[in-house]
């Protein structure tokens, strides 16, 4: 690696909207964002499950299969 070209890389915060914040590694030092796993509806278990139930019923009745 070539000396003087490359950027400082160092600790930095990253903080989320929800207020939540941890360190990383970065060649900033500060990182904002707006959704984290803190907060995220897949990691919080929150998530709103789509169901497709229907389709497979739908399918079914179109073809005459039980």
């Amino acid at each position: 690696m070539q000396e003087g070209i490359h950027p400082n890389y160092g600790k930095a915060v990253v903080r989320c909207a929800c207020g939540a914040s941890f360190e990383t590694g970065s060649t900033k030092q500060a990182l904002h964002v707006e959704i984290c796993s803190q907060c995220h509806p897949f990691f919080t278990g929150k998530q709103k499950l789509v169901d497709s139930g229907g389709r497979v019923d739908k399918f079914k009745k179109k073809y005459g299969l039980k």
